[in-house]
């Protein structure tokens, strides 16, 4: 069964404070989630971001950096196409193959408005997605 793409409309530069309150909405239904982010640096912010974004808030999650099992975490961030804690949930910080984002129910990507070039391949791939049998929706 193919993935429902869901997308989430952007009109400032808040996609941190999004993936985090993302991650808590489904963590708090009892979901496992993955999110992608483009590289280290990006994967250690969030990764500290994270303990912070809420006051009073706790999100157990851990940064999959190749050197620590992450098979128990029901929340990971990681910078490559690895479900290491078999998710069912992708959060895309960062875009990814069809093939990956096939190994889940749910995939959530972004339509970052703010930016024009961004939104425009926001829609190129909201439009290859559909191509691509997925359902797509807004969220």
């Amino acid at each position: 069964m193919m993935p429902r793409v869901e997308f989430v409309k952007l009109k400032k530069q808040e996609k941190a404070k999004h993936l985090c309150q993302l991650a808590d909405e489904f963590f708090s239904q009892g979901q496992r989630v993955l999110i992608t982010v483009l590289d280290d640096n990006q994967g250690v912010t969030l990764d500290r971001f994270m303990w912070t974004w809420q006051k009073g808030a706790f999100l157990p999650h851990a940064y999959d950096n190749g050197a620590v099992d992450c098979l128990d975490e029901p929340v990971v961030i990681g910078n490559c196409e690895r479900n290491s804690n078999g998710a069912r949930i992708l959060i895309m910080g960062k875009p990814c193959s069809f093939d990956f984002m096939r190994q889940f129910d749910l995939v959530i990507d972004f339509a970052e408005l703010y930016d024009d070039q961004l939104a425009n391949a926001s829609r190129q791939r909201y439009a290859r997605y559909r191509e691509a049998g997925f359902g797509a929706a807004m969220r």
